[in-house]
């Protein structure tokens, strides 16, 4: 695609989530939100209109047909998102999928097979990775600033009020894991750079049968741990901390609600605890640019697909290991 183009964009669902990306996709220097599709016309025309977006779609294959849209944001629930990246990149559309991509390895890698066929992006909307704050912390842990790492810790837990939602339904790929215990997965995964070795995990169950409290321990090579949990039972609370041989880095607000109130801070061996200061960046806006430099650059995309393959099989192998109450090697 030629680079004085803009990306034209249409969003696949009308989820709650796009509000974030709607203002992000605007904020862009090369981007430009063209088209809504609802399995409603109805549904898509009152969306499009609130949100003041030219084009509306009642079928979500009419909108990949169309040649109105060169990129497609997918947040639709979890057990859609392979379908409809498949059919999107297999239409010659560009897809920023929401997390996690996938439910199964054999999901990802048809999704991989077709974005190499079709030579169309294909991305995970890990938002937070694409942040300032999460990349000058992966800068201070590999840097050597903190020494020798040794631990990840993180959570993400809030209060899922309602009964009656997709995230509480197995069949949709529900569960606290998949919906917010991905993202302290990601973040150890990113600060150490590999997979884990083997990992072992522990859920409560709901009533529906999905996992609405979930721990986890992960080992990697080099001696590195993380502890990860994530719920739907207690009030809202983010946290992660990297502790190394000369000190730990704490972050109170690393995965959501970044631009509010967020504290990063470094805790010496010896001395006074350091504020770190960090830019001030939309937060969905960097996972648009990335896309934007994607198509229009070639640029690799910043998270790779491997690393989103690597994050399906972790979350996999945690599943697997609070079913069966053992430890699960990672191949």
């Amino acid at each position: 695609m030629p680079t004085d183009k803009k990306v034209r964009w249409g969003l696949l669902s009308t989820a709650n989530i796009n509000q974030r990306l709607i203002p992000a996709i605007r904020a862009s220097k090369r981007g430009e939100l063209v088209a809504v599709a609802s399995r409603s016309k109805a549904t898509a025309h009152a969306y499009a209109s609130k949100w003041e977006i030219p084009q509306a779609f009642g079928d979500y294959a009419q909108m990949l047909a169309s040649g109105a849209v060169d990129a497609v944001y997918i947040s639709l629930p979890n057990h859609l998102h392979a379908e409809w990246s498949i059919r999107a990149l297999r239409a010659g559309v560009h897809v920023l999928c929401e997390k996690p991509m996938a439910l199964s390895l054999e999901e990802i890698d048809l999704m991989i097979k077709a974005s190499q066929e079709s030579g169309c992006v294909l991305a995970e909307a890990f938002m937070y990775r694409h942040h300032p704050q999460t990349k000058i912390a992966g800068q201070w842990a590999h840097s050597g600033k903190l020494g020798d790492l040794c631990l990840f810790r993180g959570v993400f837990n809030f209060s899922l009020k309602s009964k009656d939602n997709v995230r509480l339904a197995p069949e949709y790929g529900g569960g606290c894991l998949w919906d917010v215990g991905v993202y302290p997965l990601s973040f150890a995964q990113y600060i150490y750079g590999e997979a884990p070795t083997r990992v072992a995990g522990t859920q409560w169950l709901g009533d529906t049968g999905v996992d609405e409290t979930f721990a986890g321990l992960l080992e990697y090579p080099r001696n590195h741990m993380a502890q990860i949990a994530s719920s739907f039972r207690s009030p809202w609370y983010t946290h992660a901390e990297i502790v190394g041989t000369k000190g730990r880095l704490t972050l109170n607000r690393p995965f959501v609600a970044m631009d509010t109130n967020r504290s990063m801070v470094f805790y010496p061996e010896q001395g006074d605890p350091l504020e770190i200061q960090v830019p001030e960046k939309e937060l969905y806006l960097g996972e648009v640019e990335d896309m934007h430099a994607a198509i229009l650059d070639g640029v690799p995309s910043y998270i790779s697909l491997a690393e989103t393959r690597d994050h399906i099989r972790t979350v996999l192998g945690l599943y697997e290991s609070a079913r069966t109450g053992d430890y699960v090697k990672l191949d």
